[in-house]
């Protein structure tokens, strides 16, 4: 059976069989006392809310969080976002759709981006720096896991390559700005960038649906990479028969540490050498431009200028293109 993809659907359409991933599930309460399940769905094309009226325990106990289900129902308009209403589910055998359509993947070439990243962490000169850099990419699985992962469950990126994708585009970035700036140690920033996110090949699971690892929930993507860090430079000193910089893996850390810039955001410090906060900069640029040309791009309301409020964002998104540029790109 031909899966139809959450793009294609319509207001007024009318769902008798599809396959959808359940994203996230919840119980919640009317206003009158019933209950009713508010759940997300999602194919590789995007994500749909979810509603199902006068539900029961039982058939929220029966909706598999992270699995697929075959639903009936109907989508319909309600306040400028298309939800679709559900009126009946089952289960969906395995066998009886293909996985593939239901995680969303990179647009770009998987290769030439690896090929590229190659070519930047190629470019460092400081002999420590690139000897644990080849500790790293001689990690062959947690390299094909890097080159898979997304680089966020939901917030930018999220989708297989997104974590590659993202961590190149913070390389080029950081080519270009740090240059500006000839105090600072542009192979400590660039090794800082490669490894800032690597975790997140750790933190993720992504085979049939990005969820998080029992490890990534309990440590989070930026203490998986602190301990990367800590095991990859004494594999370095155990080669070299030299113990590895101490000053220089601090430096490491401390970037990792402090790359989300806030602790409301979830950085367990805050950047205090020059070289950690342009990393935390390059990094929170590249993810907000994604997440506002995907607000964008996403938004189903083809009649409104603006995009519904994004928590992340703290703002609607103005939605036209004043000097006609995207659609040349």
């Amino acid at each position: 059976m031909v899966h139809r993809f959450i793009n294609e659907i319509k207001a007024g359409d009318r769902l008798e069989d599809e396959v959808f991933l359940v994203r996230s599930k919840d119980l919640r309460t009317t206003t009158q006392g019933g209950m009713y399940i508010h759940a997300v769905l999602q194919d590789k094309s995007g994500q749909l809310v979810a509603r199902a009226w006068q539900a029961t325990q039982q058939m929220f106990d029966e909706m598999p969080e992270g699995g697929f289900l075959r639903f009936k129902g109907r989508a319909e308009n309600y306040k400028g976002n298309l939800q679709f209403i559900i009126d009946a589910l089952r289960k969906a055998e395995p066998g009886s759709y293909e996985s593939a359509d239901f995680i969303p993947t990179t647009r770009a070439d998987l290769n030439a981006m690896w090929s590229r990243l190659r070519e930047i962490l190629g470019q460092i000169k400081d002999a420590n720096l690139v000897a644990l850099i080849q500790e790293f990419l001689a990690d062959e699985e947690l390299m094909t896991d890097f080159r898979k992962a997304p680089a966020a469950a939901t917030m930018h990126h999220a989708y297989i390559g997104g974590l590659l994708e993202h961590t190149l585009a913070v390389l080029e970035l950081a080519r270009l700005v740090v240059p500006r700036y000839p105090m600072l140690s542009v192979d400590l920033v660039l090794t800082g960038v490669f490894l800032h996110d690597i975790a997140k090949a750790r933190e993720l699971c992504f085979d049939t649906a990005i969820s998080y690892t029992d490890d990534g929930q309990l440590l989070g993507h930026i203490t998986q990479a602190v301990i990367l860090i800590e095991k990859k430079s004494e594999a370095v000193a155990a080669k070299t028969g030299r113990p590895f910089p101490e000053q220089v893996r601090w430096a490491l850390q401390h970037i990792v540490l402090a790359h989300h810039g806030k602790y409301e955001f979830g950085s367990p410090k805050l950047p205090a050498i020059p070289e950690a906060i342009v990393v935390h900069y390059l990094d929170n640029l590249d993810a907000k431009v994604h997440m506002f040309l995907n607000e964008i791009e996403n938004d189903k309301d083809a009649a409104s200028r603006w995009s519904n409020y994004n928590k992340a964002l703290e703002t609607k998104v103005y939605k036209p293109d004043v000097m006609g540029i995207r659609g040349k790109r």
